[in-house]
């Protein structure tokens, strides 16, 4: 087991670091929107779509640089890069408070996309892999369970500061918190050694001996699988609230059913890291997806009641909570640890596009069609990662 001196001075203090400054970005940027774009939409007198058509920029700059991000970390260190990240988000968010043309809100929220790339999981997976190599599974797992609870901080905290301060100073509050917690954070406590030179693996873990090249089908299918599944969680979390509603749930009981989420993610994730260590992370993806689309076929199978949407929350969770170790465990296991900043780099720019489009399509298809032909889509994406991931074949050792 790793001990508390490793937290405190060894390689280890990455993790509850980069926890809590993934509760900062995930909360102070990634998060905020859902509650503040509204607000800022009213002020200006712009359309919904146009204002929240901002955050979508921003995941789309987030996909476009994320390959350049991870080249960044693997030559300079996730101490320089992510600290530039929180910088840059400190700075957009200072910048949004002012932006009062169309044009400059665009481009705000583009250089916000920027830093989104450079703060999140994965430039913090990247980080963990350079410091820890091929050792790096569980430090990741670790984190997953910090920044899990970034919602459950974020959303109450950007509500209470909203209401008390106004949006702008919502967003002036989370500026100077990166400024002043996570860039200090980020340049002075992450380690600054790479994994082959100063890092052997850690907590008896066996480093395989062969690896996957990054390229050609393997790669593809990777990159494809995760890709894919990245509708399912970014088109659900945008409409599956309002499609519990206009089944008629009532609203407080969706409140309810939302807030199961968090924990599931969570306690998918305290599973994972107690039991699950000596399971191959392909295996932890091929769970997750078999289990989520055993929800999708529940809610479709006996409708969309209170207690079947609850189920169907509790398991969404669960399994988002996997997938999200197994973006950083499946390709470490795969194709080593080598360049393992720009390999999830190289990874994240595909997810993060398909993130960005989701709920655009997800809507077209509720209106077009209805919310049951929406949800069929969402669990057809589900089942190609499925597929994908069953279709790969794990190194031999």
């Amino acid at each position: 087991m790793t001990s508390l001196r490793s937290f405190l001075s060894g390689p280890w203090r990455a993790v509850p670091v980069l926890g809590v400054t993934q509760i900062l970005a995930w909360g102070g940027i990634y998060y905020t929107p859902v509650l503040i774009v509204p607000m800022i939409a009213r002020e200006h007198g712009w359309s919904i779509s146009f204002a929240m058509g901002g955050f979508s920029v921003a995941l789309l700059a987030a996909g476009l640089s994320a390959p350049y991000v991870g080249r960044a970390i693997d030559h300079y260190g996730g101490h320089v890069v992510m600290t530039a990240g929180s910088l840059l988000g400190a700075l957009g968010l200072v910048l949004i408070t002012i932006a009062e043309h169309r044009v400059a809100y665009i481009a705000v929220w583009t250089l916000l996309g920027v830093a989104l790339s450079a703060s999140l999981y994965d430039a913090a997976f990247g980080t963990l892999g350079r410091i820890f190599g091929a050792a790096a599974r569980r430090p990741i797992t670790a984190l997953t369970l910090a920044g899990g609870f970034a919602s459950t901080v974020g959303w109450p905290a950007t509500h209470f500061l909203s209401e008390a301060l106004g949006w702008r100073g919502a967003y002036l509050i989370y500026a100077v918190l990166l400024v002043v917690i996570a860039a200090p954070l980020h340049a002075f406590l992450l380690p600054r050694h790479r994994f082959a030179v100063e890092a052997p693996p850690a907590d008896g873990i066996k480093v395989p001996d062969r690896v996957l090249p990054a390229r050609g089908w393997p790669f593809i299918l990777v990159a494809g699988g995760f890709a894919v599944y990245a509708f399912v969680p970014s088109a659900l979390a945008a409409h599956l609230l309002a499609i519990f509603a206009r089944s008629g749930i009532d609203g407080d009981t969706v409140v309810w059913i939302g807030a199961l989420f968090g924990p599931a993610q969570v306690g998918a994730r305290i599973i994972e890291f107690s039991f699950g260590r000596n399971l191959h992370p392909l295996w932890i993806a091929r769970i997750a997806l078999t289990t989520l689309l055993t929800g999708f076929i529940m809610i479709a199978v006996l409708g969309i009641a209170p207690p079947a949407a609850a189920a169907f929350a509790i398991i969404f969770g669960g399994a988002n909570g996997l997938i999200t170790i197994a973006r950083g465990a499946v390709p470490l296991a795969l194709f080593g640890a080598s360049g393992y900043g720009r390999l999830m780099g190289r990874l994240a720019f595909p997810f993060l596009l398909v993130q960005a489009v989701a709920p655009l399509l997800m809507a077209a298809v509720i209106d077009g069609f209805s919310d049951r032909a929406a949800l069929a889509l969402a669990c057809a994406f589900g089942a190609i990662a499925l597929v994908c991931f069953y279709v790969i074949r794990r190194p031999a050792s």
